[in-house]
């Protein structure tokens, strides 16, 4: 699985609004301070808002005091629900969703291949929300496999 810029960005800039976010203040940010804050790219930018807009996640004000909110609670949103939101499904094999893959039959096992490494994607992305990430407290499956020291090493093919 690779990340994309647009999914890493997305996040960043939904951290830094939901840290600003109280109950008493909505957080409103404009996109060049979300920008500065975490060094994206401003152009870029714009495009990921506007889509997390659309989807619902972010609601925008315009005028001289405008700029961006949370149009729902961080709580009920995942990473994975941010990541869709940008980027479309969170596996998929050259456009297809892995369901939808046909092999001959020698093949075919590797469709469960990429359903059980879709499921265990699922797993951390699915249970861990913006909360979360803008509290800097992560679930406790999550933390328990970024504490895995063997998480944290590289692998090259054939290691």
């Amino acid at each position: 699985m690779r990340v994309s810029a647009k999914s890493d960005y997305a996040l960043r800039a939904l951290i830094e609004i939901t840290r600003r976010s109280t109950e008493d203040n909505p957080g409103v940010i404009s996109a060049e301070e979300l920008s500065r804050a975490q060094g994206i790219p401003h152009g870029f930018l714009q495009g990921i808002l506007a889509d997390l807009r659309r989807v619902g996640i972010l609601s925008s004000q315009r005028g001289q005091s405008g700029g961006w909110r949370m149009a729902m609670d961080p709580a009920k949103i995942s990473v994975a629900d941010v990541m869709r939101a940008v980027d479309g499904p969170i596996v998929s094999i050259s456009g297809s969703r892995p369901e939808a893959v046909n092999y001959n039959d020698r093949a075919v096992v590797l469709q469960r291949v990429w359903i059980a490494a879709r499921d265990s994607l699922r797993d951390v992305l699915e249970n861990t929300t913006l909360a979360d990430l803008g509290s800097g407290k992560l679930p406790a499956t999550v933390e328990r496999r970024a504490r895995d020291d063997d998480a944290w090493q590289a692998r090259v093919p054939g290691s």
